[in-house]
């Protein structure tokens, strides 16, 4: 990974490289990448570059002095003064709030919970193996190393992350919770999706945390203390429905 990304500063993923006139457009974070996206398909006379310039990026020092960035209105979509068919400015807040929440609370679960013990650390890990074909591009005790290494090193950062995040002693509870607290207001809606009959952005920020560990013992676990298989395989075929179609 960090070979394959030599040629960019930007070390996290994901990275999409959008062609654009005189050559290409580096995009960097997800939600960043959907909102700017979205934001240029509603405008798309002004060009990509143009809309990417709604969010900056600036630099901090936080309580620790240690430098840090942060991207400007990332949650935020620039419709300018034409709002979206079939959108309100209140369907648009709510969707900019989960997809916040996605980011904030319910993505800080996923590593202390994937990561638990020695044994769900590895397992994820040689699932991570199988579904990004390592064997592949690694040699035999490279993809070992990575893997057992690898384990180990999350093991002990999923414990800190706990601390950080203020999560419950055994951690599958604040997972449960956080899951639970979406499926309630999916109930008050009466909707298959947080967007009504069809997802929205929030829909696809959610689905795009959990959809990271599907093949972790922690997801197993969600599916068998929650009601959250429905909606979760119903954005995965909405999903996988809407793959390589060409957006207008």
């Amino acid at each position: 990974m960090r070979q394959q990304m030599r040629w960019s500063t930007y070390k996290k993923v994901p990275i999409l490289l959008a062609k654009v006139d005189g050559g290409y457009q580096q995009m960097n974070d997800s939600s960043v990448i959907i909102s700017a996206l979205t934001s240029y398909m509603h405008n798309p006379s002004e060009g990509l570059t143009a809309a990417l310039k709604y969010y900056p990026s600036i630099e901090f020092k936080d309580d620790e002095g240690n430098v840090k960035s942060e991207v400007m209105n990332r949650h935020f979509l620039m419709f300018g003064e034409s709002m979206p068919k079939g959108k309100t400015k209140e369907s648009i807040n709510e969707e900019r709030k989960w997809r916040k929440w996605a980011d904030e609370v319910l993505v800080h679960t996923l590593s202390p919970n994937v990561y638990r013990t020695k044994d769900e650390a590895l397992q994820a890990f040689n699932w991570f193996s199988e579904v990004g074909d390592w064997e592949k591009h690694f040699s035999k005790w490279e993809r070992l190393v990575v893997i057992y290494v690898g384990a180990m090193a999350m093991l002990m950062i999923g414990k800190r992350l706990k601390k950080r995040h203020n999560l419950k002693g055994d951690v599958r509870l604040s997972l449960y919770d956080e899951n639970n607290f979406w499926l309630k207001e999916l109930r008050k809606k009466g909707t298959p999706f947080m967007g009504g009959s069809e997802p929205n952005l929030a829909d696809l920020a959610v689905y795009g945390v959990l959809n990271s560990i599907e093949g972790c013992d922690a997801f197993k676990d969600l599916e068998k203390n929650t009601k959250i298989g429905p909606w979760y395989y119903g954005m995965k075929a909405a999903v996988a429905d809407r793959r390589g179609a060409v957006v207008q």
